[in-house]
């Protein structure tokens, strides 16, 4: 139970990586927060991890936008008194050539992929500010992965959100607010070394135990 009691607020919990992630951090104990844009993904995985024993509630919230986004920060806060963990994984992805992509996707894959995990950081980041700490995991998948093509905007905003975490890890140190980035797929970044576990749930929760307190900025490329 490495994260009994601990606050963990998921966005884009409802599938894949973050839904995936979400039940191994209620299987440690935690009391995880879950975001997404749709309930339909969401009712049943909180049904699931209750089932199981753990504790989950469905936070229904647009995150692309700056005043949804304080108001699931400050609902979360209201219900269970602090944040301990923020994991970034909301994400669209259209899958368009780069010569026939419209502005409109191409933004809306910037705002909802990158700007959502600015506007969480900078919210989540208060709350920890305030009571003296937290982490904050942003996930990367599939970023620069050479079969992903027709994808620019995707690409283009997951790797803006490596330097995102990069620089965020660097301004939020004083703060005791640790930053990181687990992905997949980034050929410029090498594998999980320093005995990093290559799994990548087990990778996010590594981050967020207080026994890796003493990094942050880290990258992990799982593969």
């Amino acid at each position: 139970m490495r994260f009994k009691d601990k606050v963990v607020l998921i966005t884009g919990a409802g599938r894949g990586y973050g839904r995936e992630i979400a039940k191994a951090f209620a299987v440690e104990g935690a009391l995880v927060a879950l975001n997404d844009i749709s309930p339909q993904n969401l009712d049943s995985l909180v049904d699931e991890i209750r089932a199981a024993g753990g504790q989950a509630k469905s936070f229904l919230r647009d995150i692309a936008k700056k005043v949804p986004v304080q108001g699931l920060v400050m609902q979360v806060e209201d219900d269970y008194g602090r944040i301990d963990c923020l994991i970034n994984y909301s994400a669209v992805e259209p899958k368009k050539p780069l010569l026939e992509i419209d502005e409109w996707d191409w933004q809306r894959t910037l705002t909802v992929n990158l700007s959502a995990a600015f506007l969480m950081t900078q919210s989540v980041g208060r709350v920890m500010r305030k009571q003296g700490g937290g982490t904050v995991v942003n996930l990367v998948p599939l970023a620069g992965r050479e079969e992903a093509v027709d994808r620019s905007a995707y690409v283009a905003a997951m790797m803006g959100l490596i330097g995102f975490t990069r620089q965020a890890a660097r301004e939020l140190a004083a703060q005791q607010i640790r930053v990181h980035a687990v992905c997949t797929g980034v050929p410029e970044l090498h594998r999980a070394q320093r005995g990093y576990p290559v799994n990548f749930e087990k990778a996010v929760l590594y981050l967020c135990e207080e026994k890796s307190a003493a990094l942050t900025g880290q990258i992990i490329n799982i593969a």
